[in-house]
């Protein structure tokens, strides 16, 4: 790993310890460059800019392992794969496939926050490569729209799931946070509220 990320990783340290320190005990890190390598028109602006795509996942792999190394036995650490939620709007698309191997494997997390609401987040084959140990939060209600998604819809795509990773291995979320910019998106709290409540409702009816 070059100078400069590995300071960086070590700067990070110093910043998860705070919160370590702190009494935190689930830190949930926001992650964009991963899911942006998954698009291939993103990956041609690596290109372009002259760094390499398929090297610099392992990169930035070693720059989160830097930053929640020597955390507290007890402290469950996390990550959201963003693909952009800017007033209902995306950024990335392309399946996981690119950065599968080494996000859930070469990263010592204990859980993934998934984007899978839409088809630009390809299909679940990649959840084969997550080994035991490791929880995948699958994002399947969206933030971006009021429209409520379907239970039964959602059981199928669950069950999708399931053909490449174990049901006790899957939880259940919305894809991105609600307002993840002070201009949040086009829905109403109101709106906001049912599709959390349909998501407890679910998830209660799935994994009790």
């Amino acid at each position: 790993m070059d100078d400069f990320y590995r300071d960086l990783g070590e700067a990070y340290r110093k910043v998860t310890h705070a919160f370590a320190d702190a009494g935190c005990r689930y830190l949930q890190l926001d992650e964009v460059n991963f899911t942006y390598l998954c698009d291939p028109k993103l990956r041609e602006l690596v290109v372009n800019r002259g760094e390499d795509p398929d090297r610099l996942p392992h990169v930035y792999a070693g720059m989160i392992n830097a930053a929640i190394s020597d955390l507290p036995a007890d402290m469950v650490t996390a990550m959201h794969l963003c693909r952009g939620n800017f007033r209902s709007t995306f950024v990335a698309s392309g399946g996981y496939e690119p950065v599968a191997e080494i996000l859930f494997n070469e990263i010592h997390i204990n859980g993934y926050f998934m984007e899978y609401d839409t088809e630009r987040a390809g299909g679940f084959e990649p959840l084969c490569l997550v080994p035991k140990g490791k929880t995948i939060v699958l994002g399947l209600v969206t933030s971006k729209s009021a429209q409520l998604e379907s239970k039964d819809d959602l059981r199928r795509r669950i069950d999708a799931a399931t053909k490449f990773i174990a049901l006790d291995q899957l939880c259940l979320s919305p894809q991105c946070g609600f307002a993840s910019t002070e201009e949040g998106n086009i829905l109403a709290e109101d709106e906001q509220w049912a599709k959390l409540a349909m998501i407890v409702e679910l998830a209660d009816e799935i994994w009790r």
